[in-house]
């Protein structure tokens, strides 16, 4: 049994690695361009902030709904990495678009067609991951994913800043730059990354989207995605931690070091939560990731200032590392293998739509009572998630499939 963070990296096969950097790249790319593009739209194009929340809001539903279709698509074709790797490539061929589009309705363009890049990859990427991965390391090797992901999550927006700095605010330079490790993500995906041979006693799903289909992921799987879901409404948009920020009169220069500082935490956790939760039982690390959540919003809430926002912050980092990737592995653990696709597409759908959900709520909240009230109804939403999580205890814990 793997006992230590480094045994677990050694014992990891290559493909889980490869899809790691594959994922941090083109997050690189993605955050060099998502942040600064706000304020590119409103500065430079003139666009008005309700363009922005309407483009945001678009991108995210799309790639949101486009998982379903992609992981679904991946069952049925028994394959996982052609449609990831169109995906990573649709993606790539949009981010040239970004210091090319002459208007608001190109970037609008862009943006849709790179979330629906996103859209594809997502699921058939996460169901590779555990179809590569030995049963005893799935939560390792989500972790590991998770972990070089939101690396790329804080490298990007540094990159960003550090360029514009360099360039003197040329927004078109830094969103030519952004477009080199997105064409090093595809061209990774595309070289490095070998598809395990389909085990030929198993059948590809020949619906994966009907009823009977949806009956066969079973009850652990679908109380699988309900705790996500309600995890997903106690945490809503990082957005907030940046208005938080803000509130209490933080520099605007230094703004993007909030989200800095919640992906450093994120990533340095995510990986040794995955290797322990592959050593005990998953429901109570991610009873630990509410506590997390808890304390954050609770902190964010009660404590208006810098050393108050970092602790919260740093707070809310930990809660990621320690539930995100844990759901990814349980969400492998739970589907058959044959639906795998199927399982993550409906897992991302319904805690994207539950994500959108929390973030209206907040942003409600926010106008009508402050941030105090905000962060207190997340207060409340997180010790409900976590009775429930308690409650259902080892209804989570699925057989190795």
């Amino acid at each position: 049994m793997t006992t230590t963070p480094n045994a677990a990296r050694s014992a990891l096969p290559r493909g889980i690695w490869v899809l790691g950097f594959v994922s941090m790249l083109m997050d690189v790319s993605s955050e060099m361009i998502h942040a600064l593009l706000p304020v590119y739209l409103v500065t430079v194009l003139g666009a008005s902030t309700l363009t922005v929340g309407f483009i945001e809001g678009v991108a995210e539903a799309t790639a949101s709904i486009t998982k379903i279709f992609s992981g679904a698509l991946s069952d049925w074709l028994g394959r996982r990495k052609l449609l990831a790797a169109l995906g990573y490539g649709l993606a790539a061929m949009t981010k040239p678009l970004f210091p090319l589009a002459p208007s608001v309705g190109w970037l609008v363009a862009a943006r849709f067609i790179d979330r629906v890049g996103k859209g594809i990859r997502g699921a058939p990427r996460d169901a590779l991951i555990a179809d590569i991965a030995p049963a005893g390391l799935r939560g390792a090797s989500f972790g590991l994913r998770q972990s070089l992901d939101t690396i790329g999550a804080f490298v990007g927006p540094l990159a960003a800043i550090g360029l514009m700095w360099w360039t003197a605010d040329n927004f078109t330079l830094v969103f030519w730059m952004a477009v080199l490790p997105a064409f090093l993500s595809f061209a990774l995906i595309s070289l490095a990354v070998h598809e395990p041979e389909p085990d030929p006693s198993r059948q590809p799903a020949t619906n994966p989207l009907n009823l009977a289909a949806m009956r066969q992921l079973g009850p652990v799987y679908w109380r699988v995605v309900a705790v996500g879901v309600v995890f997903t409404l106690a945490r809503f948009s990082e957005a907030f931690l940046i208005l938080r920020a803000q509130n209490i009169g933080l520099n605007a220069m230094w703004v993007p070091a909030v989200l800095v500082l919640m992906n450093i935490t994120y990533a340095l956790s995510a990986y040794p939560a995955g290797v322990l939760s592959d050593r005990i039982n998953r429901t109570g690390l991610l009873a630990l990731g509410l506590v997390f959540l808890a304390g954050a919003d609770l902190a964010l809430a009660l404590l208006p200032s810098l050393a108050g926002l970092a602790l919260g912050v740093v707070l809310w980092g930990l809660h990621m590392g320690l539930t995100q990737g844990l759901l990814s592995a349980q969400v492998a653990d739970a589907a058959p293998p044959s639906l795998r696709g199927t399982a993550f597409g409906y897992f991302n759908l319904f805690t994207g739509l539950a994500l959108l959900a929390a973030s209206v709520i907040a942003g409600a909240l926010w106008d009508a009572y402050g941030p105090a009230g905000t962060f207190l109804a997340g207060l409340g939403f997180a010790l409900v998630a976590l009775v429930g999580l308690l409650t259902v205890g080892n209804g989570l814990v699925a057989e190795d499939k």
